[in-house]
């Protein structure tokens, strides 16, 4: 009998694969995203100590008033300008980033976009 995988198991063997090539380091930590129905998570990551130097999230109280009544993908252009503006704060403007397995488009691509024209490299 055959199985077929969901789309969800598709996504985790791709970020497994994504994950064994990419890295943060303390110089270039790893911008990681998470999108689940509702919400977008976005955090930096110092792989070498295990650390999350920077974190954003739609749950976060000064993004969740601005949320109500927009698009999904002004919703995680938003969350990116935030993690960017954290990382700046920080004195992160180096970063790799880990789409975690989910296509580039859509919400990634715009939380990346917004990322990059905030300050961040990647």
């Amino acid at each position: 009998m055959i199985k077929k995988t969901s789309s969800k198991d598709k996504r985790q063997i791709r970020h497994k694969r994504i994950r064994r090539k990419v890295f943060g380091t303390h110089e270039h930590p790893r911008l990681s995203i998470f999108i689940s129905l509702k919400n977008v998570y976005a955090q930096i990551i110092d792989d070498e100590n295990g650390n999350t130097l920077v974190a954003a999230s739609t749950l976060d109280p000064e993004i969740k008033e601005q949320v109500k009544n927009k698009k999904f993908t002004d919703i995680a252009k938003l969350v990116g300008s935030v993690v960017a503006k954290r990382a700046i704060e920080k004195g992160i403007s180096d970063v790799v980033f880990d789409r975690a397995g989910y296509l580039f488009h859509g919400r990634v691509k715009a939380l990346a976009d917004e990322a990059r024209n905030t300050g961040l490299k990647f």
